[in-house]
């Protein structure tokens, strides 16, 4: 079979490794009431009603968590009934319920994952369901309830995930108003999340999509560890899937280095903590040693540092960004690299390229920086067909460098 390809000879001149440093406000508004997704590369992607949600549902084909918008005062908390006993749920006993929260750390551990085996081997257990390895189904296994702001309640059951539908079946306390809703993921194709509405009864299409945004500036709930641990809602910033960062202390900005220390996927490495509120002069204040460095999805990593907070009274957060490191300096146009089938499955994986190489070195690396494989390439010729083994590599997105003669060559690979 004959392929095709379109080969790209530019080299592409960005200005520098390091770029200018920028000042930009982003805002969550008033009552830090809006989630702004921004672009470091290309500024704000979107905007949401942070309000205009309670649940919301994982698009991934890997995932499957969902989350409960504790951020805009919903509580939560799994039942110790038995989903077959719905109906004779019909009682509020918090006292015998469990508080569940989404995850500070990862967008995949939504308060309805709580109690998920999926860290083991053959986990199976997601939280709110089990997963059936013969009919690639979750069918669900618990009882929830939601906690309104007016402090009403939802009793929820997510009944299934089939064919890429989630069904989930919802009431008040009493089992009066039983309403049986349904999200489809392939409407939501690309996005992180779709997301439902307990007052209108309706799916929302909420976010920008994923591949276009780097971070969240939202009002989230953390847990406080000081003097107890409470969950408390806060306002800052997290990190989008597939989005690297970390925090460098102790050092003037000036002199932080983004290769000091491994890079982190944990989404809230900015957070909150970035400023702090001086109870005598009643003003923010904020660290004049602390760095963040982030890798947005494009692979570039930016130096970030906070600079002001308008509180909640304007939601604005003011920081400077200066890119310090690009993929796209001093290297070849990704279109000259074509890594195909493009995700790659079942370790199967093609490179060509638009000019001979010999004695080149072939590189994998993960998000993180880590080399995760590596081959030697030789003798290849302009646009043949070089096998790539990929055997063992676990499902993510990864960078491939070739380095022959002098010459790198890039691009990117999802392996599924």
């Amino acid at each position: 079979m004959k392929h095709s390809i379109l080969i790209s000879f530019a080299i592409i001149l960005s200005a520098a490794t390091a770029g200018a440093q920028t000042t930009v406000t982003v805002t969550s508004g008033a009552g830090n009431a809006t989630q702004t997704f921004y672009s470091l590369e290309n500024g704000v992607q979107g905007t949401a009603v942070l309000a205009d949600w309670d649940l919301a549902f994982e698009i991934n084909s890997f995932n499957s968590s969902i989350l409960v918008n504790t951020a805009k005062g919903l509580a939560a908390f799994e039942t110790p009934v038995a989903i077959g006993d719905w109906a004779t749920l019909t009682e509020a006993n918090e006292a015998n319920w469990t508080s569940i929260l989404n995850s500070e750390e990862d967008w995949s551990a939504g308060a309805l994952t709580n109690g998920n085996n999926l860290a083991q081997p053959d986990g199976l257990n997601l939280g709110w369901g089990e997963y059936n390895m013969n009919t690639h189904t979750v069918a669900g296994t618990k009882i929830y309830v939601v906690k309104l702001v007016d402090e009403s309640y939802k009793k929820l059951r997510i009944n299934s995930l089939a064919t890429s539908t989630y069904s989930f079946t919802y009431s008040d306390m009493d089992g009066s108003n039983e309403q049986t809703a349904s999200l489809v993921k392939t409407a939501f194709a690309g996005k992180n999340f779709g997301y439902f509405s307990f007052t209108t009864g309706t799916t929302l299409d909420l976010e920008p999509a994923a591949a276009t945004w780097d971070l969240l500036f939202t009002k989230y709930t953390s847990v406080i560890m000081a003097p107890d641990p409470t969950a408390y809602p806060v306002a800052g910033v997290l990190q989008n899937k597939d989005v690297l960062a970390m925090q460098v202390d102790g050092v003037p900005t000036d002199d932080a280095t983004w290769n000091s220390a491994d890079l982190s996927a944990s989404i809230n490495v900015i957070g909150y903590d970035w400023k702090t509120f001086n109870m005598t002069t009643f003003q923010y204040e904020y660290a004049t040693d602390r760095t963040y460095f982030v890798q947005d999805r494009s692979f570039n990593i930016w130096k970030v540092i906070f600079t002001a907070y308008g509180g909640s009274s304007t939601g604005d957060m003011t920081f400077t960004q200066e890119l310090v490191s690009s993929t796209r300096v001093g290297e070849r146009s990704f279109n000259q690299l074509v890594l195909y089938p493009n995700p790659a499955t079942n370790g199967q994986l093609n490179m060509v390229l638009g000019s001979e190489v010999t004695n080149g070195q072939l590189n994998i690396m993960d998000r993180a920086g880590r080399l995760v494989r590596t081959q030697r390439v030789n003798s290849a010729g302009a646009l043949s067909s070089t096998p790539v083994d990929l055997a063992g590599i676990e499902p993510g997105l990864y960078v491939v460098h070739l380095d022959a003669e002098g010459i790198r060559y890039t691009s990117t690979v999802v392996v599924e």
